[in-house]
């Protein structure tokens, strides 16, 4: 599937920038709106099987996982910002390094993983305190599920190194590849061999293995080629010692990052929960809307990391401003299409998630924050990409440290005067931080900017 077609047709008013950033942006969209339907299957199936136990078996077992990989998102991010430079320099040899380095390092921490699964199970399971009909339902989805973390691993290092080498075409044929061969094992392990949770949990380590080994075939397709640089004599290094410690260090600072991520959405999460079930179903649904703009914006974001990583690392100065103007454009005008959309047709989309009158009817008065996510967020997205495209990791350690201290703050603050105003204040607050502490790092970082042309 390609969208050479619709950008192409765009030709009269669009210059060069804009079509390079539309190629790796559309893929990257619909690679990113097909990740909820995943979820989404899943759930139906098990709403099928004749007990609410199997819905909430597969609530807490994808949760574990989707902390678990999110965590290790690094090896994505970080492969791909390396990559996207070493293209630039045109330095093959290192861009053939990094894949092996990269999917080296993610079949590494699977193994990890499988090796500790007890462990990590154990204490994931007493942090979230099933009920006791869910528990042994939510650790058998575990121990199936765990044996896809290499697979899963290895698709984060290889889609990396695509998105690095200005591809995004491949991530989504395997995104949506694994969507379809997961929805038809699981229904043919669940209603064609009477399987119950183990069903759903093999079809999707099934879909896994088959998306990895589908990444790797694609990969020896369209670039097996590129063998030729990996070292052929007896003493040259496949893995430099002061690349990987260049590798570890950029994805330090974004494990890092993402932890402080994940604690404030697990915060705001269980703020919400203790106001009450209707303000944790409220919040539950306005997130849904800050969810579907970020799906819109990371694939805008994936263009300025690997298009402005490219440039970067050629030192072309002049391209890597106007790639990051022309994303802020695009994005920009993001800004103005869901906003619009929310304010005028953002209640009756809610409606399609609940029909329960009080969640709705409560919401009312919280919709406004809600509308607000798309102008605040917006800058946080793409400094985010472009940050990761050239490598300053630093300053996305940075900017969450101080975002999570102000929303903390913030929160504590408020909540006994504001209640849940103050929960989503804190989140707005926090968003804006991240973007405006970015934007300062940015220009900093650009100081040092000396093209060779």
């Amino acid at each position: 599937m390609q969208f050479d077609w619709f950008v192409v047709s765009l030709h009269p008013i669009m210059h060069q920038r804009n079509k390079q950033i539309l190629q790796i942006a559309l893929p990257s969209i619909v690679s990113n709106i097909t990740v909820p339907l995943l979820g989404l299957v899943d759930v139906a199936i098990v709403g099928h099987m004749g007990s609410a136990a199997y819905i909430g078996a597969i609530a807490v077992g994808s949760m574990i996982f989707n902390l678990l990989y999110w965590l290790f998102g690094f090896l994505r991010m970080g492969t791909s910002g390396m990559t996207s430079q070493a293209l630039g320099r045109r330095d093959m040899p290192k861009v053939m390094r990094l894949f092996v380095s990269s999917l080296a390092v993610g079949i590494g921490i699977a193994l990890c993983f499988i090796v500790l699964q007890i462990p990590i199970r154990e204490l994931a399971l007493l942090l979230m305190h099933p009920t006791a009909d869910i528990l042994p339902l939510a650790a058998t989805y575990f121990n199936i599920c765990i044996w896809g973390a290499p697979a899963m691993m290895g698709i984060y290092s290889l889609n990396g190194w695509f998105i690095g080498m200005q591809n995004t075409r491949v991530p989504m044929f395997i995104s949506i590849m694994q969507n379809v061969v997961n929805i038809a094992a699981s229904l043919t392990l669940v209603f064609g061999l009477g399987m119950k949770i183990e069903g759903v949990a093999l079809g999707t380590v099934i879909a896994q293995w088959t998306g990895f080994l589908t990444a790797l075939f694609l990969w020896r397709h369209f670039y097996g080629r590129l063998r030729v640089y990996l070292p052929e004599k007896r003493g040259e290094q496949l893995i430099r010692s002061d690349e990987l410690k260049t590798f570890f260090q950029v994805n330090r600072d974004i494990f890092l990052r993402t932890l402080f991520l994940v604690a404030v959405n697990l915060f705001f999460t269980s703020a919400g929960a203790r106001q009450g079930a209707v303000i944790l179903s409220v919040n539950t649904l306005l997130m849904q809307l800050y969810l579907l703009f970020s799906y819109v914006m990371d694939g805008f974001a994936y263009a300025g990391e690997a298009i402005g990583g490219k440039y970067y690392g050629a030192r072309n100065e002049g391209a890597f401003r106007d790639v990051v103007r022309n994303v802020f454009k695009w994005s920009a005008a993001m800004v103005v299409l869901f906003t619009l959309v929310y304010a005028l047709c953002g209640t009756a989309f809610l409606r399609i998630l609940t029909n329960e009158t009080s969640v709705i009817a409560a919401s009312g008065e919280y919709f406004f924050w809600a509308i607000l996510i798309p102008a605040v967020g917006v800058t946080a997205f793409v400094w985010d990409g472009v940050f990761i495209g050239i490598t300053a990791t630093r300053g996305m350690l940075v900017s969450s440290v101080l975002a999570t201290v102000l929303f903390f703050a913030v929160y504590l603050l408020l909540r006994e005067m504001w209640g849940n105003h103050a929960l989503w204040l804190a989140m707005i607050l926090y968003l804006l931080m991240r973007g405006v502490v970015q934007t300062i790092w940015y220009y900093k970082k650009l100081r040092d900017f000396t093209p060779s042309n």
